[in-house]
């Protein structure tokens, strides 16, 4: 279910020079703030969780998924190179498997680490602030890579759906709608670092851990198998 010749193509098309510079941005971003915010105020454990959990999961992880889930194959649709990729002998699922693969190591290179780095520096990684938000980040990294991957085979314009749910659903409406929370990546990961804070009262999620586990296993299992539906759609597609 894994091709190293698929993943070095989707590795190398991510970490291309415009990307890259994306990517970057937003952790770096991230660091620069924490850093000021440490200067200016020192340790102080609530807004060392206001900004991991404003910024770095609310905004940077969503954004980063969206460039690292859509990129893995987007673009090959749009220009449609990826009918070159299926007229090889690989089976449609080790394409959609290993992308996915790429795009969520990929975020949470980009998004994990970061947010590891900045609680260290706000708060020294107090009552397990920057641990709980990294698990935080690495879990919903797994489900916004394949909710974004999915996007990128069944519509060109992924990237802009993509934004319109990480800034508008995600940071708006699962901030001020209490019953968009229950359907909010963000709040299923944020039930897992509230168990990796020892249940303390800085890391809250409106989702029950158990109901947070089934959501995000059947979000990403689903996504994934409908985008290799898609794919294979394509395919028969571009035959005719």
């Amino acid at each position: 279910m894994y091709d190293p010749t698929v993943a070095r193509l989707t590795y190398r098309a991510l970490l291309g020079r415009r990307r890259a510079l994306i990517l970057f941005a937003l952790p770096l971003l991230l660091i620069a703030i924490s850093v000021a915010v440490r200067a200016l105020s020192g340790a102080d454990d609530q807004v060392a969780s206001d900004l991991l959990g404003g910024f770095a999961l609310a905004t940077m992880v969503p954004i980063i998924g969206v460039i690292a889930g859509t990129g893995a194959i987007g673009p090959e649709i749009d220009d449609g190179s990826v009918l070159y990729l299926l007229s090889k002998p690989v089976k449609r699922p080790t394409i959609i498997v290993t992308k996915l693969t790429v795009a969520i190591a990929v975020t949470m290179a980009f998004s994990a680490l970061p947010t590891f780095i900045a609680g260290v520096i706000l708060n020294g990684n107090g009552q397990q602030i920057a641990v709980a938000y990294t698990i935080a980040a690495l879990v919903s990294s797994i489900a916004y890579a394949a909710i974004f991957l999915l996007l990128g085979t069944v519509t060109r314009h992924a990237v802009v759906f993509g934004l319109v749910y990480a800034l508008v659903w995600e940071a708006l409406f699962g901030s001020l709608v209490s019953g968009a929370r229950t359907l909010s990546v963000q709040q299923w990961s944020l039930a897992v670092a509230h168990k990796a804070a020892d249940g303390g009262d800085l890391v809250t999620s409106d989702v029950g851990l158990p109901a947070a586990v089934i959501l995000l296993i059947v979000v990403t299992a689903g996504a994934t198998w409908y985008a290799g539906q898609k794919l294979r759609t394509l395919t028969l597609a571009g035959d005719e």
